[in-house]
């Protein structure tokens, strides 16, 4: 890691004047700080705050393309964490940078650390997480997959359907909620059962507000939609919640010729070979076409 000179200076009259300051800033541009010093600093626009009971320290660093990576341990009544707020995902994948400063003069400060949050634990009263670094990207696969279904997201340059047309974005409030994973919305009338189903319902108000959920089952009525969610919301949902609800795609080449009229777009290889071909023999008898490939 290099060093500025005017740190290093620092360094080597053997100062006890350095802190660490840590700066928070979630998906939604709401940001924090914190310091282990004993009095607030400001820079850069930020204050951060002292006593918030986070520690950071555990930080390791390794050269070549190993991932850095790190812990910090913090009580939940730190100021602005809430744990609702952790609970609810709103901390999940927020930028993290931390620096070394020097508390008398903050302006001599070295950047030691920057990446974002990973895996996030709590307790009863102090939650754990994970400090991921940049280099935590090289980790990603790169490239396309052949799988037969599509690999766009709905609505995106590369799918190129239109969000905007009436019935694929309804707006709802949640009439009750039985669990953390069902409840019921208005009603969307213009649409059957189903429509919805592998949709998104996007949070806008409440506890929740700002997190995304995966629609499992979309069942249509008079009185009301009963949407099953993939994954229990980590808050809880109250009537009255507002959130927008889109419309579904399963990927399948079918659906989007006849739910959306796309297949131009499509981004998968429907008539891809899967593993159970290996197996296939010839027969002599029956229509050898090939038919039963593409429809399997």
């Amino acid at each position: 890691m290099h060093i500025s000179s005017g740190f290093q200076a620092l360094l080597d009259g053997g100062a006890t004047t350095i802190c660490r300051c840590w700066r928070m800033v979630r998906q939604d541009g709401v940001s924090f700080g914190f310091t282990d010093h004993d009095r607030d600093l400001e820079f850069d626009g930020q204050v951060f705050l002292a006593g918030t009971g986070l520690d950071a320290s555990a930080l390791e660093s390794s050269t070549g393309l190993a991932v850095d990576n790190g812990q910090a341990v913090g009580a939940l009544s730190a100021v602005g964490l809430r744990d609702s707020d952790i609970l609810a995902g709103k901390f999940d994948r927020a930028e993290v940078v931390q620096w070394l400063v020097n508390w008398q003069d903050v302006s001599v400060r070295e950047l030691v650390f920057r990446g974002t949050l990973g895996e996030i634990r709590r307790g009863s009263s102090a939650f754990e997480v994970e400090l991921r670094s940049l280099s935590e990207a090289l980790n990603k696969p790169l490239g396309r997959g052949y799988v037969p279904g599509c690999d766009a997201t709905l609505g995106d340059v590369r799918c190129g359907v239109d969000l905007g047309i009436a019935g694929r974005v309804e707006t709802v409030s949640v009439l009750a909620a039985g669990n953390a994973r069902r409840l019921r919305v208005d009603p969307v009338l213009s649409a059957d059962s189903g429509w919805f189903a592998a949709g998104q319902l996007r949070w806008t108000s409440g506890a929740n507000a700002g997190v995304i959920s995966i629609v499992k089952v979309d069942i249509a009525g008079d009185a009301g939609r009963d949407l099953e969610l993939w994954e229990e919301l980590r808050a809880p949902v109250q009537a009255g919640d507002m959130a927008e609800l889109v419309v579904g795609c399963d990927k399948r080449s079918e659906t989007c010729r006849v739910k959306f009229d796309n297949l131009l777009n499509f981004r998968g290889f429907p008539t891809i070979p899967g593993e159970d071909w290996v197996s296939d023999f010839p027969r002599s008898d029956g229509l050898n076409d090939g038919g039963s490939l593409r429809n399997g």
